[in-house]
């Protein structure tokens, strides 16, 4: 379990990270991942932050309509009892994922998150300060 948490840290500037804190913890909250994109364009710490909470929150919309297709056909074959317990699920693993980030970012780590961190959709590595 414990290889499960031990995903790849970036280092960051210290600078960065005590400015810009809020804005990677804002990344987790849903849609607003675009936030730090708009008023944090220059910080890699809220440029990583954003990435990671785009992935979950695509995440979240790809296992949510993929459950949507499971659940209608569980229910078609008389199985809604199982359906039902597939949505709550998919909520729980995206809370954990929102949770997760919140917390590394809260925390002034620049940490992947576990399954689904290391895909990056932004170049925060790159970047310069």
């Amino acid at each position: 379990m414990n290889e499960f948490w031990n995903t790849r840290e970036l280092p960051m500037e210290q600078e960065d990270i005590d400015a810009n804190k809020v804005y990677g913890i804002l990344s987790y909250i849903g849609f607003l991942f675009i936030i730090p994109l708009l008023a944090a364009k220059e910080s890699r710490f809220a440029k990583f932050h954003a990435n990671q909470g785009m992935v979950a929150f695509l995440t979240e919309l790809v296992l949510s309509a993929a459950s949507g297709a499971v659940c209608a056909l569980l229910s078609a074959v008389h199985l809604g009892a199982l359906a039902a317990t597939i949505g709550p699920l998919i909520s729980l693993i995206s809370l954990a994922f929102s949770v997760t980030g919140i917390v590394f970012a809260a925390q002034g780590k620049a940490k992947e998150l576990p399954l689904i961190g290391r895909f990056h959709i932004l170049d925060s590595e790159n970047q310069q300060s």
